[in-house]
């Protein structure tokens, strides 16, 4: 996989090339960005329970599409050849787990954050200077293409959010918007997850080595039980967190009473160097392969 600059047009590509391989992926669009790009799926696994992955709702955090990607065409490899995956039997894994992906929940953003300012024809162009305060590079920004951060965007407590927050317009980071989902990434996510039945889902982003797993209270018992355990497969640090709301892990806990955990790759200033892919990659895995293993009622 050609990690640097892997955008959009590389996603699809990269999807394309995966289905031919393994005729097993489904392929599915969630909606459309701002900007009118495919929100791209990807199912792997055809048991009753779903899990959901989902990376990119960041843009500068753009790593982690890549990362999530590499994950599922492993996962596909282990699957195809009935072959072990770190100790884990896959095929069995998959007989009774569906995992569904969205690698990339911000597409807009991330082009922009890999391409730079768009051309003039583009509608936006000279807002995105003046939201970015008049700077042209783009490398710091982690909102959609209007400006709007997608995971201050979701329906749990967002209005307390808002009012923490000192981003009262579009920029690069930090403004939820003027109502909650009011971006089609947000609301499509939303949607999606609504029309299924998740056990669990992992949002990830970079960077800080840490595994978020609670929100208000409305977290089931073993949320942090089982945070720990992804922890120790990772090395990473299951952190309770509080002051904040909206986010898409808050929403999924707060609407459903089911784990949901944000998981901080890496570590390092974003957007996080290319030449630590393989590292991160390293420590990810154990993570997500855990994760879907996860049941209900039996965290130990």
């Amino acid at each position: 996989m050609d990690v640097l600059g892997y955008g959009y047009e590389a996603l699809g590509e990269e999807l394309n090339r995966l289905s031919k391989i393994y005729p097993f992926l489904q392929i599915a669009s969630i909606g459309q960005s701002v900007m009118g790009r495919s929100l791209h799926a990807l199912r792997i696994g055809h048991g009753s329970k779903e899990i959901h992955f989902n990376a990119a709702m960041h843009a500068n955090e753009w790593i982690t599409a890549p990362l999530l990607m590499q994950f599922v065409e492993d996962l596909a490899c282990s699957y195809a050849r009935g072959t072990a995956w770190q100790g884990r039997n896959v095929r069995r894994i998959l007989s009774e787990y569906s995992l569904w992906v969205v690698p990339m929940v911000n597409p807009d953003g991330v082009e922009l954050v890999l391409s730079g300012l768009p051309p003039e024809e583009h509608p936006f162009r000279e807002a995105l200077v003046a939201w970015n305060q008049g700077s042209l590079s783009f490398l710091n920004w982690k909102a959609n293409i209007r400006g709007v951060d997608l995971n201050d965007q979701f329906p749990a407590h967002w209005e307390e959010e808002k009012l923490r927050r000192e981003h009262d317009g579009p920029g690069e980071r930090d403004y939820g918007g003027e109502v909650p989902l009011s971006e089609p990434e947000a609301a499509a996510l939303a949607r999606f997850t609504e029309f299924h039945d998740f056990e669990l889902v992992v949002a990830l982003h970079t960077q800080g080595r840490e595994i978020y797993w609670n929100y208000r209270d409305y977290e089931p018992e073993d949320a942090e039980t089982f945070a720990h355990k992804l922890a120790l497969a990772s090395g990473y640090e299951a952190v309770k967190l509080t002051g904040s709301d909206a986010g898409y892990k808050d929403w999924f806990i707060q609407q459903y009473r089911k784990p949901g955990y944000t998981v901080e790759v890496g570590y390092g200033v974003n957007p996080l160097p290319v030449e630590t892919f393989a590292s991160l990659y390293e420590e990810l895995v154990p993570i997500l392969l855990t994760a879907l293993e996860y049941e209900r009622g039996n965290v130990s």
